[in-house]
């Protein structure tokens, strides 16, 4: 009786696991903070660590390339990371968007020369990406308190399971790396060349971080919004917008936070300019001569 019953489970798992999925909601977005001290110290950690040896080493690599050849570069990376999509596809029981995404990673990686080149995108393949921690959301794990650690950056304590999930289950690079071995750790040149690719592209978006009167926190909701539109396939319902900008709380007050900005934007001026802090001096003015008596 138990052999007998075995097939009619498999076929019935499918059906209980979109039943599940149907029955679950995705929990609200948190607003609040509450490791924020953490979060600050791990931010300025990396933010150094930044500074001093990932940005020089992604500003060498635009030197040494130009815009089409890190498109190229970036396509390539795009697609040999698609895995990640399609397994997460799956688990949250969308094998439509599986089937659309293992396409598009096939034709870039036959007729797309290894996925160097994108015709997908002209044949009206669009590129959906997701991950574990999405996966979780649509589960209906909350997203747990926002975290930043260190040699990572921005996460959350749902998000963070991504890391091992996806790396060990789905990403080709992941899986490349350890099942090589080669001298001096060349094994770990392809995932190199990715995290570079990576803060490459952020180069052009700093100026948006630098302008910014409270970086962490312009970073922190950043990354929160961003994960949000991509829960919501791009397109959230108001209220969570709403919700996530703080607007339906008593205490919100736009006109403070702008003229905190302001403030802010106006101290930053005389220390962007020591030139111009300094007053310049006023030639001595010259005495009339004295009237003849």
């Amino acid at each position: 009786m138990p052999s007998a019953l075995l097939p009619l489970l498999k076929r019935s798992l499918p059906l209980v696991a979109i039943s599940l999925l149907a029955g679950c909601t995705i929990a609200k977005p948190r607003t609040d903070d509450p490791f924020e001290k953490f979060n600050r110290n791990m931010y300025a950690f990396n933010d150094k660590l930044d500074k001093a040896i990932i940005r020089p080493v992604a500003v060498g690599y635009r030197k040494v390339t130009n815009p089409p050849v890190r498109r190229s570069i970036s396509d390539f990376f795009t697609n040999i990371r698609l895995p990640i999509t399609v397994g997460n596809d799956l688990l949250q029981a969308r094998p439509l968007m599986a089937v659309e995404s293992s396409g598009r990673f096939l034709v870039n990686l036959t007729v797309g020369l290894g996925g160097f080149l994108d015709p997908a995108s002209k044949l009206g393949m669009p590129l959906n990406e997701t991950d574990f921690g999405i996966t979780l959301a649509r589960w209906g794990m909350p997203e747990g308190g926002y975290l930043v650690l260190p040699f990572i950056g921005p996460t959350t304590v749902r998000d963070v399971w991504r890391l091992p999930v996806d790396s060990y289950l789905f990403d080709p690079l992941s899986y490349y790396s350890r099942n090589h071995s080669y001298e001096y750790g060349q094994q770990y040149l392809p995932s190199v060349l990715y995290l570079v690719t990576l803060r490459s592209t952020g180069i052009e978006a700093e100026s948006f971080l630098a302008s910014a009167y409270d970086p962490y926190a312009f970073l922190r909701d950043a990354y929160r919004q961003q994960r949000l539109y991509q829960l919501y396939d791009g397109n959230p319902p108001a209220e969570i917008i709403e919700q996530m900008q703080g607007l339906k709380e008593k205490n919100f007050n736009p006109d403070e936070l702008l003229e905190e900005q302001q403030n802010w934007e106006n101290k930053q001026k005389p220390a962007a300019n020591p030139e111009q802090q300094q007053p310049q001096q006023q030639p001595p003015q010259q005495q009339p001569p004295p009237k003849d008596a």
